[in-house]
């Protein structure tokens, strides 16, 4: 579901569906402001869909992770796409706003859908989205026959997945095992050095999912280029998430209440604003091994907009970290009552 200032629907997928809430919500002019979206961007949808999601960027680096490794897919998409669409191509490497600023596409719900589909997605307006990104998504949300799936017994089902797989091929995880460096010889990564002592040996690479701030911080100084250091220090990184967990009876609840909602309280100050969106998701409706019996869980947060200055230094303990917490976690209690309904 969603709750948006125009009123609350359920926005379904598929090709033909979101008209209907086009036709209710918006204005005649949006359905075709949409329809010419739609006609813009689905031929650029061969090019988006031969190319892995992860391999897409919007700088040169593009040539190693995406147009030499994927070259046959992508001149198979072009063949299909014909000239004029090979040609439009290029603009997968742009904002998607860019198009959106091409196509003339005035409708004030239109822009402010879209918005919220990139914020969505990316966490970004689509000023900030690459086009890639965005039409990837449009392909596969609005095709004919298409569905959202969601794991049988939660998302903690693809972690399972994940061990499994990797203990199949001769991986081991180790918790609780505090990386205090990456230890670097003759310029490559040979492994590292744990908080406890212990050296792991790495047999091909180091790789870290840790973000490129604290990885720069396990790396020797003197290894990593200048250029590299003062890049990664500029980079600016995105607020705060501010989450609530909540467990409630089921009796009295809707039967349709449906497991993901996202609620917008106002479009005229971005999605991307602070206290604007929540996101609220109630696995338990689909997998309700999640919850004891007669009983839901419910996770609402607030998507990466939470000014994290507002916080830094409050000692969790004191009596302004918890007055804090109580202001700023309002907006999530008053989207989890649009939601569940007054008086929850």
């Amino acid at each position: 579901m969603v709750y948006i200032p125009e009123g609350d629907f359920l926005s379904r997928i598929g090709p033909t569906e979101f008209f209907k809430d086009l036709e209710k919500y918006a204005s005649p002019n949006a359905m075709q402001e949409w329809k010419k979206l739609m006609d813009a961007v689905l031929p650029l949808s061969a090019a988006a869909m031969a190319l892995p999601p992860l391999s897409v960027r919007g700088d040169l680096g593009v040539l190693s992770t995406a147009a030499a490794r994927y070259a046959p897919s992508l001149l198979k998409s072009f063949i299909q796409m014909g000239p004029q669409g090979a040609i439009g191509a290029t603009k997968l490497l742009r904002p998607f706003s860019e198009i959106i600023d091409s196509l003339e596409l005035k409708d004030p719900f239109i822009r402010n859908w879209v918005d919220l589909l990139a914020f969505l997605l990316a966490g970004v307006k689509s000023n900030g989205i690459l086009s890639a990104e965005m039409i990837y998504m449009f392909a596969e949300w609005y095709k004919p026959g298409c569905s959202l799936d969601y794991p049988v017994h939660g998302s903690g089902a693809i972690v399972d997945a994940l061990i499994k797989g990797m203990q199949k091929f001769g991986g081991r995880i180790s918790l609780r095992s505090h990386v205090e460096k990456i230890v670097v010889e003759n310029g490559r990564a040979i492994g590292v050095k744990l908080r406890s002592g212990q050296f792991v040996r790495a047999k091909k690479a180091v790789v870290s999912n840790a973000s490129m701030w604290d990885t720069l911080g396990l790396l020797p100084e003197d290894v990593i280029p200048k250029s590299y250091s003062d890049r990664v220090k500029r980079t600016p990184q995105c607020e705060s998430f501010m989450h609530l967990h909540l467990g409630f009876d089921a009796e009295g609840v809707r039967e349709d209440l449906g497991i993901h909602h996202i609620v917008v309280n106002d479009w005229e100050r971005g999605v991307d604003a602070d206290q604007n969106v929540v996101l609220l998701s109630v696995p338990s409706v689909l997998s309700p091994d999640l919850a004891p019996p007669g009983k839901h869980v419910l996770h609402a947060y607030a998507p990466g907009t939470e000014p994290y200055e507002l916080w830094d230094g409050l000692d969790r303990r004191s009596p302004e970290y918890k007055t804090l917490k109580l202001e700023r976690s309002e907006v999530m209690w008053r989207a989890v009552e649009r939601v569940l309904g007054p008086g929850f």
